[in-house]
Protein backbone atom coordinates (compact mmCIF):
# COMPACT_ATOMS: atom_id res chain seq x y z
CA UNK A 1 0.00 0.00 0.00
CA UNK A 2 1.82 3.54 -1.02
CA UNK A 3 2.08 5.59 2.07
CA UNK A 4 0.07 8.04 0.96
CA UNK A 5 -3.07 6.13 0.95
CA UNK A 6 -1.94 4.65 4.49
CA UNK A 7 -1.72 8.21 5.87
CA UNK A 8 -4.53 9.30 3.94
CA UNK A 9 -6.54 6.15 6.02
CA UNK A 10 -5.13 7.07 9.04
CA UNK A 11 -5.54 10.20 9.54
CA UNK A 12 -9.26 9.90 8.12
CA UNK A 13 -9.78 7.15 11.01
CA UNK A 14 -7.94 9.82 13.71
CA UNK A 15 -10.12 12.28 12.78
CA UNK A 16 -13.22 11.03 12.52
CA UNK A 17 -13.30 8.62 16.07
CA UNK A 18 -11.86 11.66 17.76
CA UNK A 19 -14.63 13.49 16.33
CA UNK A 20 -16.95 10.96 17.40
CA UNK A 21 -15.83 10.77 21.30
CA UNK A 22 -15.27 14.60 21.63
CA UNK A 23 -18.70 16.14 19.96
CA UNK A 24 -20.59 14.37 22.78
CA UNK A 25 -18.11 14.94 25.49
CA UNK A 26 -18.84 18.12 24.56
CA UNK A 27 -22.71 17.64 25.01
CA UNK A 28 -22.31 16.29 28.41
CA UNK A 29 -20.13 18.45 29.83
CA UNK A 30 -21.12 22.11 28.17
CA UNK A 31 -25.18 21.66 27.01
CA UNK A 32 -27.93 21.37 29.44
CA UNK A 33 -31.47 20.24 29.10
CA UNK A 34 -32.80 20.20 25.79
CA UNK A 35 -29.77 21.79 24.05
CA UNK A 36 -28.62 18.60 24.26
CA UNK A 37 -30.96 16.83 22.12
CA UNK A 38 -31.08 15.37 18.87
CA UNK A 39 -32.57 18.27 17.05
CA UNK A 40 -30.46 21.03 19.22
CA UNK A 41 -27.98 23.85 17.56
CA UNK A 42 -25.43 20.61 17.22
CA UNK A 43 -27.73 17.94 15.46
CA UNK A 44 -26.12 14.85 17.44
CA UNK A 45 -28.44 12.23 16.18
CA UNK A 46 -27.57 13.06 12.57
CA UNK A 47 -23.94 14.33 12.85
CA UNK A 48 -22.68 11.43 15.15
CA UNK A 49 -24.32 8.91 13.13
CA UNK A 50 -23.10 10.27 9.98
CA UNK A 51 -19.21 10.33 11.24
CA UNK A 52 -19.91 6.38 12.60
CA UNK A 53 -20.69 5.77 9.39
CA UNK A 54 -18.04 7.20 7.82
CA UNK A 55 -15.82 5.07 10.66
CA UNK A 56 -17.21 2.05 9.86
CA UNK A 57 -16.86 2.59 5.80
CA UNK A 58 -13.05 3.60 6.67
CA UNK A 59 -12.35 0.80 8.72
CA UNK A 60 -12.88 -1.53 6.00
CA UNK A 61 -11.41 0.66 3.54
CA UNK A 62 -8.17 -0.13 5.74
CA UNK A 63 -8.63 -3.12 6.19
CA UNK A 64 -8.64 -3.87 2.44
CA UNK A 65 -5.76 -1.60 1.70
CA UNK A 66 -3.87 -3.66 4.30
CA UNK A 67 -4.72 -6.90 2.90
CA UNK A 68 -3.82 -5.53 -1.11
CA UNK A 69 -0.80 -4.48 0.90
CA UNK A 70 0.97 -7.98 2.17
CA UNK A 71 -0.42 -9.30 -0.43
CA UNK A 72 1.32 -7.19 -3.23
CA UNK A 73 -1.83 -6.57 -5.59
CA UNK A 74 -3.91 -3.62 -6.50
CA UNK A 75 -7.34 -2.68 -4.18
CA UNK A 76 -9.39 -3.98 -6.45
CA UNK A 77 -7.74 -7.41 -6.98
CA UNK A 78 -8.00 -8.37 -3.33
CA UNK A 79 -9.57 -11.47 -2.36
CA UNK A 80 -12.28 -12.21 -0.05
CA UNK A 81 -10.61 -14.90 1.80
CA UNK A 82 -7.10 -13.03 2.21
CA UNK A 83 -9.29 -10.10 4.35
CA UNK A 84 -11.25 -12.96 6.16
CA UNK A 85 -7.85 -14.23 6.97
CA UNK A 86 -6.53 -11.15 8.06
CA UNK A 87 -9.41 -10.56 9.95
CA UNK A 88 -10.05 -13.88 11.99
CA UNK A 89 -6.97 -15.11 11.95
CA UNK A 90 -4.65 -12.00 13.38
CA UNK A 91 -4.09 -9.84 16.38
CA UNK A 92 -4.44 -6.43 13.94
CA UNK A 93 -8.01 -8.37 13.03
CA UNK A 94 -9.22 -8.77 16.58
CA UNK A 95 -8.77 -5.32 17.11
CA UNK A 96 -10.22 -4.47 13.83
CA UNK A 97 -13.50 -6.52 15.01
CA UNK A 98 -13.89 -4.61 18.30
CA UNK A 99 -13.64 -1.51 16.96
CA UNK A 100 -16.15 -2.12 14.12
CA UNK A 101 -18.32 -3.64 16.89
CA UNK A 102 -18.02 -0.30 19.13
CA UNK A 103 -18.69 2.02 15.85
CA UNK A 104 -21.89 -0.31 15.48
CA UNK A 105 -22.41 0.40 18.65
CA UNK A 106 -22.31 4.15 18.40
CA UNK A 107 -24.46 3.96 14.99
CA UNK A 108 -27.17 2.43 17.05
CA UNK A 109 -27.26 5.02 20.42
CA UNK A 110 -26.93 7.95 17.66
CA UNK A 111 -30.16 7.34 16.46
CA UNK A 112 -32.17 5.50 19.53
CA UNK A 113 -32.66 7.03 22.89
CA UNK A 114 -32.87 10.45 22.81
CA UNK A 115 -35.60 10.52 24.99
CA UNK A 116 -32.94 10.63 27.55
CA UNK A 117 -30.11 13.13 26.01
CA UNK A 118 -27.54 12.10 28.23
CA UNK A 119 -27.90 8.76 28.08
CA UNK A 120 -27.42 9.05 24.48
CA UNK A 121 -24.65 11.19 24.75
CA UNK A 122 -23.32 9.24 27.60
CA UNK A 123 -23.55 5.81 25.53
CA UNK A 124 -22.24 7.50 22.47
CA UNK A 125 -19.22 8.09 24.37
CA UNK A 126 -18.40 5.32 26.19
CA UNK A 127 -18.36 3.41 22.97
CA UNK A 128 -16.61 5.62 20.83
CA UNK A 129 -14.14 5.76 23.54
CA UNK A 130 -13.60 2.07 23.10
CA UNK A 131 -13.47 2.61 18.72
CA UNK A 132 -10.72 5.34 19.36
CA UNK A 133 -8.76 3.75 22.03
CA UNK A 134 -8.23 0.60 19.00
CA UNK A 135 -6.26 3.09 17.11
CA UNK A 136 -3.97 2.54 19.96
CA UNK A 137 -2.91 -1.35 18.99
CA UNK A 138 -2.53 -0.05 15.40
CA UNK A 139 0.79 2.09 16.02
CA UNK A 140 3.91 2.20 18.14
CA UNK A 141 1.65 1.43 21.09
CA UNK A 142 1.61 -1.78 20.61
CA UNK A 143 5.04 -2.89 20.13
CA UNK A 144 6.48 -2.97 23.34
CA UNK A 145 5.99 -5.93 26.04
CA UNK A 146 6.19 -6.23 29.11
CA UNK A 147 5.60 -3.60 32.49
CA UNK A 148 6.68 -1.08 29.73
CA UNK A 149 4.48 -2.24 26.64
CA UNK A 150 1.34 -1.31 29.49
CA UNK A 151 2.77 1.71 30.33
CA UNK A 152 3.24 3.14 26.57
CA UNK A 153 -0.25 1.52 25.17
CA UNK A 154 -1.67 3.27 28.45
CA UNK A 155 0.28 6.50 27.65
CA UNK A 156 -1.33 6.18 24.37
CA UNK A 157 -4.98 5.56 24.73
CA UNK A 158 -4.61 8.60 27.26
CA UNK A 159 -2.82 10.78 24.31
CA UNK A 160 -5.93 9.67 22.30
CA UNK A 161 -8.81 10.42 24.30
CA UNK A 162 -7.34 13.77 25.55
CA UNK A 163 -7.08 14.67 21.91
CA UNK A 164 -10.22 13.67 21.01
CA UNK A 165 -11.76 15.74 23.71
CA UNK A 166 -10.00 18.88 22.54
CA UNK A 167 -10.26 18.29 18.81
CA UNK A 168 -14.35 17.23 19.56
CA UNK A 169 -14.32 20.78 21.37
CA UNK A 170 -12.71 22.64 18.46
CA UNK A 171 -15.41 21.44 16.23
CA UNK A 172 -18.34 21.79 18.65
CA UNK A 173 -16.92 25.40 18.70
CA UNK A 174 -17.12 26.11 15.52
CA UNK A 175 -20.73 24.96 15.03
CA UNK A 176 -21.25 27.57 17.57
CA UNK A 177 -19.05 30.30 16.28
CA UNK A 178 -19.32 30.22 12.12
CA UNK A 179 -23.16 30.70 12.69
CA UNK A 180 -24.29 33.04 10.02
CA UNK A 181 -24.99 36.42 11.51
CA UNK A 182 -28.62 36.28 11.00
CA UNK A 183 -28.63 33.03 13.23
CA UNK A 184 -26.95 34.72 16.22
CA UNK A 185 -29.19 35.55 18.47
CA UNK A 186 -28.31 36.64 21.67
CA UNK A 187 -29.66 33.32 23.30
CA UNK A 188 -27.14 31.76 20.93
CA UNK A 189 -24.12 34.03 22.05
CA UNK A 190 -24.87 33.34 25.50
CA UNK A 191 -25.10 29.62 24.74
CA UNK A 192 -21.51 30.28 22.88
CA UNK A 193 -19.87 32.28 25.80
CA UNK A 194 -20.54 29.63 28.44
CA UNK A 195 -19.34 26.72 25.78
CA UNK A 196 -15.89 28.61 25.64
CA UNK A 197 -15.99 29.25 29.37
CA UNK A 198 -16.51 25.32 30.06
CA UNK A 199 -14.16 23.94 27.76
CA UNK A 200 -11.64 26.27 29.34
CA UNK A 201 -11.46 24.52 32.19
CA UNK A 202 -11.72 21.28 31.01
CA UNK A 203 -8.80 22.12 28.37
CA UNK A 204 -6.19 22.52 31.28
CA UNK A 205 -6.90 18.86 32.18
CA UNK A 206 -6.60 17.90 28.49
CA UNK A 207 -3.71 19.35 27.77
CA UNK A 208 -2.28 17.90 31.45
CA UNK A 209 -2.75 14.67 29.55
CA UNK A 210 -1.47 15.52 26.38
CA UNK A 211 2.07 16.97 28.12
CA UNK A 212 2.03 13.82 30.51
CA UNK A 213 1.38 11.07 27.85
CA UNK A 214 3.32 12.53 25.18
CA UNK A 215 6.36 12.84 27.50
CA UNK A 216 6.21 9.22 28.35
CA UNK A 217 5.64 7.70 24.42
CA UNK A 218 8.63 10.21 23.64
CA UNK A 219 10.63 8.74 26.63
CA UNK A 220 10.00 5.45 25.22
CA UNK A 221 9.91 6.01 21.23
CA UNK A 222 12.80 8.21 21.22
CA UNK A 223 14.77 7.51 24.75
CA UNK A 224 17.39 10.35 25.85
CA UNK A 225 20.73 8.67 24.35
CA UNK A 226 19.01 9.77 20.88
CA UNK A 227 18.04 13.42 21.24
CA UNK A 228 21.10 14.65 19.82
CA UNK A 229 21.01 12.44 16.41
CA UNK A 230 16.70 13.26 16.39
CA UNK A 231 16.72 15.63 14.30
CA UNK A 232 18.96 13.90 11.81
CA UNK A 233 15.90 11.39 11.03
CA UNK A 234 12.57 12.82 8.71
CA UNK A 235 10.82 11.09 11.98
CA UNK A 236 12.33 13.68 13.94
CA UNK A 237 11.83 16.80 12.23
CA UNK A 238 7.88 15.52 11.91
CA UNK A 239 8.07 15.59 15.39
CA UNK A 240 9.87 18.64 15.72
CA UNK A 241 6.83 20.41 13.55
CA UNK A 242 4.35 18.70 15.67
CA UNK A 243 5.77 19.79 18.72
CA UNK A 244 6.20 23.79 17.43
CA UNK A 245 2.47 23.44 15.82
CA UNK A 246 1.07 21.85 19.71
CA UNK A 247 2.88 24.98 20.81
CA UNK A 248 0.83 27.19 18.81
CA UNK A 249 -2.41 25.70 20.17
CA UNK A 250 -1.78 26.22 23.70
CA UNK A 251 -1.07 29.87 22.83
CA UNK A 252 -4.19 29.81 21.14
CA UNK A 253 -6.00 28.12 23.77
CA UNK A 254 -4.32 30.59 26.45
CA UNK A 255 -5.50 33.25 24.32
CA UNK A 256 -8.75 31.91 23.79
CA UNK A 257 -9.24 31.29 27.51
CA UNK A 258 -7.58 34.50 29.37
CA UNK A 259 -8.25 37.42 26.81
CA UNK A 260 -10.39 35.91 23.77
CA UNK A 261 -14.08 34.82 25.93
CA UNK A 262 -14.27 37.45 28.55
CA UNK A 263 -13.92 39.80 25.79
CA UNK A 264 -17.14 38.16 24.28
CA UNK A 265 -18.36 38.38 27.87
CA UNK A 266 -17.69 42.13 27.89
CA UNK A 267 -19.31 42.49 24.24
CA UNK A 268 -22.46 40.83 24.89
CA UNK A 269 -23.08 43.40 27.99
CA UNK A 270 -22.16 46.42 25.59
CA UNK A 271 -24.27 44.55 22.40
CA UNK A 272 -21.43 45.42 20.66
CA UNK A 273 -20.61 41.25 19.31
CA UNK A 274 -18.91 41.41 16.12
CA UNK A 275 -15.44 42.48 16.35
CA UNK A 276 -15.43 39.33 19.45
CA UNK A 277 -16.72 36.98 17.38
CA UNK A 278 -14.47 37.90 14.65
CA UNK A 279 -11.66 37.44 16.74
CA UNK A 280 -12.80 34.28 17.84
CA UNK A 281 -13.59 33.03 14.91
CA UNK A 282 -9.71 33.86 13.53
CA UNK A 283 -8.41 31.96 16.46
CA UNK A 284 -10.77 28.87 15.91
CA UNK A 285 -9.21 28.66 12.18
CA UNK A 286 -5.97 28.25 13.13
CA UNK A 287 -6.03 26.27 16.11
CA UNK A 288 -7.90 24.12 14.06
CA UNK A 289 -5.71 24.20 11.06
CA UNK A 290 -2.97 23.71 13.46
CA UNK A 291 -5.20 20.14 14.61
CA UNK A 292 -5.69 19.00 11.43
CA UNK A 293 -2.35 19.20 10.53
CA UNK A 294 -0.84 17.68 13.73
CA UNK A 295 -2.86 14.71 13.02
CA UNK A 296 -1.66 14.31 9.66
CA UNK A 297 1.65 14.59 11.03
CA UNK A 298 0.94 11.36 13.92
CA UNK A 299 -0.75 9.66 11.09
CA UNK A 300 2.28 9.66 8.90
CA UNK A 301 4.92 9.19 12.20
CA UNK A 302 3.05 6.40 12.81
CA UNK A 303 4.65 4.38 9.51
CA UNK A 304 8.14 5.55 10.77
CA UNK A 305 10.45 3.44 12.80
CA UNK A 306 11.46 5.89 15.94
CA UNK A 307 14.96 6.42 16.73
CA UNK A 308 14.39 4.04 19.64
CA UNK A 309 13.80 1.55 17.65
CA UNK A 310 17.77 1.38 16.33
CA UNK A 311 15.52 0.70 12.62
Amino acid sequence: MPDIIAIAVRLGLYLDLMLLFGLPMFGLYTLRGTERASGSVLRFRSVLATIALAGIVLSIFGMIALAASMGGVPVDQVERATVNLLISGTAIGTVWQVRVAALLLVLYFSIVGWRRPAFALWSVSVTAAIALATLAWTGHGAADEGLWGWIHLGADITHLLAAGIWIGALSALCLLIFRPAARMAIDHVHLSHRALDSFAKVGSIVVGLLILSGFINSWILVGPSNLAALFTSLYGVLLAVKLVLFGVMLFLAAANRFFLTPALAGAIETGEISSAIGSLRRSLIVESGCALTILALVAWLGLLAPPASGM
